[in-house]
């Protein structure tokens, strides 16, 4: 059986945790297929199927989608489950919302945050926020798995396209109905995206000390390479 890879995206653009995470689902099980559901996103779906290791592309447009609320896209996932032997996604806060949705709708248990993949059932997380490592064996039938999309390089691009399939969301949830969306207006990085991130908690007693910080920070780099 093959994996389904839920896409990360804005339904304008694959976001490149969808290439870090398809860098780690290629490791549980070379046939990929990967899910865009969203709505007037297929330019989204042809980008996904220039990905290197994507098989198939399942496209699902529908406005109940267009926000990729958690209802919706978990029942739209566990109808096309049966295909799947693994179910994974970016541990984003997409991924983190839909996949617990998922693994409770299907009664099996989810792994969190894998940084690397032993075999297609055996995976290592973070556990104690990051001070240990857990190697953990998932012995239900499907495997739902999100990736800490940091651990993996993103996959690269194919010369031959993955056929593009189109899928329908059959039943809609009227549970969850999207009110608005408030961004940063393009200011600053998405974590997931990040190469670096400088954080600080407590500690530092103040912004100010963690302004002079990531200031000596970058002085500090700067220095090196100079």
């Amino acid at each position: 059986m093959a994996l389904l890879l839920l896409a990360e995206h804005d339904n304008n653009n694959l976001n490149q945790a969808t290439a870090r995470a398809l860098s780690a689902a290629k490791l549980i099980d070379p046939d990929v297929h990967l899910l865009v559901a969203g709505n007037e996103c297929a330019g989204v779906a042809q980008q996904g199927a220039k990905l290197d290791g994507v098989k198939q592309v399942l496209l699902a447009q529908d406005i109940a989608l267009g926000q990729q609320l958690a209802e919706p896209m978990a029942a739209l996932v566990v109808s096309l489950a049966s295909d799947y032997e693994s179910i994974v996604a970016a541990a984003t806060s997409n991924g983190k919302n839909i996949l617990p949705r998922i693994a409770a709708l299907l009664d099996v248990m989810q792994v969190s945050d894998i940084v690397a993949v032993i075999s297609p059932d055996t995976f290592v997380r973070p556990i104690y926020a990051g001070n240990a490592l857990q190697t953990i064996k998932a012995t239900d039938g499907k495997k739902i798995v999100t990736i800490r999309t940091s651990a993996f390089d993103p996959a690269g691009q194919s010369n031959d396209a993955a056929p593009v399939a189109n899928v329908k969301l059959a039943d809609f949830p009227g549970v969850s109905l999207f009110v608005s969306e408030a961004g940063n207006d393009g200011e600053g990085v998405e974590l997931a995206s990040a190469s670096r991130v400088i954080s600080g908690g407590r500690a530092l007693g103040s912004k100010q000390a963690f302004d002079d910080l990531n200031e000596g920070t970058f002085i500090r780099k700067a220095q090196k390479s100079g």
